[in-house]
């Protein structure tokens, strides 16, 4: 196999020196910087390329500003100090920098000495490049940022939302822990608690969502596309597929993966003794066992994630070490705290964040797994010179994180017992059956949604629902009709990343190939993938697969494959 590390050739640094107090949250100081190098004269290659180098390191102190203020935001939401500051950036800094880059986009790829540059080198950078320009509209700036603006709201109402349960306040995060409760009643009654509360803000939350479609349907029409979703999936730098391949993709998940996930359902409801399934019985054991706890605080957490990183690979396990200091984690739930979880690369200091809402469950650990695989993506590529390939497509980075669930599963002994463990294990690859389904239905959604921008509320519910008939499990939903038409709501991508998520189907194929290479020989397949992962962005997605042994690809034979391996493995672990 070719080894792509060995086909970029990188250049020299950049010689571009900020000044060392330079605030980049402020404009007025980052303002003149980016006019020095729009206002550089190009008189060769060369020069281009330093321009680039320099506006690389500039571009990093501006990221870096904006991941601190989101990160310290998204921290403490109620903090209205916090709130206002990321706004401010938003608001004042971030549509300058849009106008700016894109000024320093077409001066770099209409420069008559960018067909100059190496070709290996630069093909993926300027190709993004080209795209941006061809799609930039400055009336679309103030959309952009308005629509940032209110995916705070929604978020700000999120990290509010808290119960009294079990005699104290409690989080959405730490209100799961009973739906894995072996007393049925109580698993219904806090599920009833947790939609109840949720549905008191429906309205608002619709309410958002309807100004987010108008505002980006007019961003579509602004580009000269008849919607959203095709302007969106050229501007997400979509080069490998189409529309019509996500859909492709969907019925290969309904006719591969739903049928699985609905007998899968079935046996639960004949192992628990009950006609059917309410939403509230998909989380405890079939066999009445204790739910499974990995951790007690997040300190022990840390500790034996540590732990499994270092038996699974010496050089990952230094990484996840490198973040116990520098501000890197931020773990446990608490009040005010968005939802979610995420892990951020701070640009210019090259330290990696991790955000989540530990509260002691299996799917805490998945968390933690998953997001240190993207720092570890972070790690891994931090040290190119040209800030677009410290990052990778979408469908690359999910496979990093993707990835980490499955390679580790040799490590669970570090957090449960033999048995626990071989649970912990079945858990993860069920979900796996229910989260394909899951995706196609996210994606599904958006792609109505946005190219039918003038529909009610009550259609899109009605569609949303629909969905659920198509790529939902065998679960009775009677009684419960409000909250299953609202269930949207809780997918926090829908508000602030429109359109990214059918990257997590994709690159569960790729971490399933991962897995599959590591059955069969763990040592070459860590190889592989950290060889893939040190490549960032600097090649074509295709090509990122291959780096790592894997194929691109998410037609029906190749889904159809991967999850006739997951029905094989699951079947070797009692349930």
């Amino acid at each position: 196999m070719t080894n792509l590390t060995d086909m970029t050739t990188k250049p020299s640094r950049s010689t571009m020196k900020l000044p060392p107090n330079l605030d980049a949250a402020c404009w007025d100081q980052l303002e003149p910087l980016y006019a020095q190098l729009n206002g550089r004269q190009i008189s060769s290659a060369k020069d281009l390329e330093q321009l680039i180098l320099d506006r690389s390191d500039l571009d990093a102190a501006a990221d870096e500003a904006q991941a601190n203020l989101y990160i310290a935001m998204t921290c403490h939401t109620n903090d209205d100090a916090r709130r206002g500051a990321f706004l401010k950036f938003v608001q004042d800094v971030e549509p300058n920098l849009r106008t700016t880059g894109a000024e320093l986009d077409r001066k770099i790829v209409e420069s008559p000495f960018a067909k100059q540059l190496d070709a290996k080198r630069y093909e993926t950078y300027l190709r993004a490049m080209r795209q941006e320009v061809r799609l930039f509209r400055a009336e679309n700036v103030p959309l952009q940022t308005e629509a940032t603006t209110f995916d705070q709201e929604y978020s700000k109402i999120c990290g509010a939302m808290s119960v009294t349960f079990d005699g104290k306040e409690q989080t959405m995060p730490q209100m799961a822990r009973y739906a894995e409760s072996t007393d049925r009643s109580v698993r219904e009654e806090s599920w009833t608690v947790v939609s109840a509360r949720r549905l008191r803000d429906r309205d608002e939350i619709d309410g958002i969502y309807d100004k987010l479609i108008s505002l980006r349907h007019r961003m579509g029409l602004n580009a000269g596309f008849n919607d959203y979703r095709d302007f969106q999936h050229e501007r997400m730098l979509r080069f490998d597929y189409k529309p019509a391949d996500c859909k492709k993709f969907h019925q290969a998940i309904e006719e591969t993966c739903v049928p699985l996930m609905r007998d899968l359902h079935r046996q639960r409801a004949k192992a628990l003794g009950l006609k059917t399934l309410k939403p509230w019985d998909l989380k405890v054991d079939l066999r009445g066992r204790q739910p499974l706890r990995p951790f007690a605080d997040t300190t022990q957490l840390i500790e034996r994630t540590s732990r499994a990183f270092h038996r699974l690979d010496a050089e990952l396990g230094v990484m996840f070490d490198s973040m116990r200091t520098g501000s890197c984690l931020d773990l446990e739930t608490r009040p005010g705290k968005a939802p979610g979880g995420y892990q951020y690369q701070r640009q210019q200091s090259r330290l990696p964040f991790i955000f989540m809402n530990a509260a002691g469950l299996q799917r805490d650990l998945t968390t933690m797994v998953h997001e240190a695989g993207h720092a570890f993506h972070s790690l891994l590529s931090k040290n190119d010179p040209i800030l677009a390939y410290r990052g990778s497509p979408i469908e690359f980075a999910e496979v990093a994180s993707m990835s980490m669930e499955l390679l580790t599963f040799p490590q669970l002994d570090e957090f449960y017992t033999e048995e626990e463990s071989a649970r912990a294990r079945r858990d993860q690859l069920e979900g796996l059956a229910t989260l394909l389904p899951w995706v196609a239905t996210i994606d599904a959604f958006q792609h109505w949604v946005y190219t039918n921008p003038g529909h009610t509320r009550a259609q899109r519910s009605a569609h949303w629902v629909e969905l659920n008939d198509r790529f939902g499990g065998d679960v009775d939903w009677s009684g419960n009709e409000e909250t299953l038409a609202s269930l949207w709501h809780r997918q926090l991508h829908l508000f602030g990343s429109p359109f990214y998520y059918v990257e997590y189907g994709i690159a569960q194929l790729g971490a399933l190939q991962m897995w599959r290479q590591a059955r069969r020989d763990p040592k070459a397949a860590l190889a592989n993938y950290k060889r893939a992962l040190a490549l960032g962005g600097s090649r074509p997605l295709p090509d990122l697969f291959t780096s790592a042994g894997l194929t691109f690809d998410f037609g029906p034979e190749t889904v159809r494959g991967l999850m006739e391996e997951v029905q094989t493995e699951l079947a070797s672990i009692p349930a």
